[in-house]
């Protein structure tokens, strides 16, 4: 199983990127897709979190600017971020509890990071 994150990038405080993520390889289900991220000299942290049915959870820093949505028919996970601060900035790794067999449990995954940098 693979997951490949895409959409960083640089942007103006107050603009807006989308990141995706796409899983691929051996998947029999995903339940939880989310998006950490990690700035330099901090922990990673969680952004936001999507379960199969669509439910969401969102860290306070990021509500009502953030928006993560996922098309499961593409095993893939969106990230719509808008009014970004410079404090958004940092890498954003995507992460999803795959299960890659009906014979297997579920797994985390990661993806390996896509840097979004936001300037004052």
């Amino acid at each position: 199983v693979q997951l490949q994150a895409s959409g960083g990038g640089l942007v103006q405080a107050g603009g807006s990127l989308r990141l995706s993520c796409a899983a691929s390889g051996s998947i029999f289900g995903i339940n939880v897709m989310a998006w950490y991220r990690q700035a330099p000299g901090k922990q990673r942290e969680l952004v936001a979190a999507i379960t199969s049915g669509g439910n969401t959870n969102y860290a306070d820093a990021v509500k009502d600017r953030f928006t993560i949505s996922r098309d499961n028919a593409k095993n893939t996970v969106y990230l719509q971020m808008n009014s970004l601060k410079p404090e958004d900035t940092a890498v954003y790794y995507c992460n999803a509890g795959v299960r890659p067999s009906l014979f297997s449990s579920y797994r985390p995954y990661w993806g390996q990071g896509t840097l979004v940098t936001v300037s004052s």
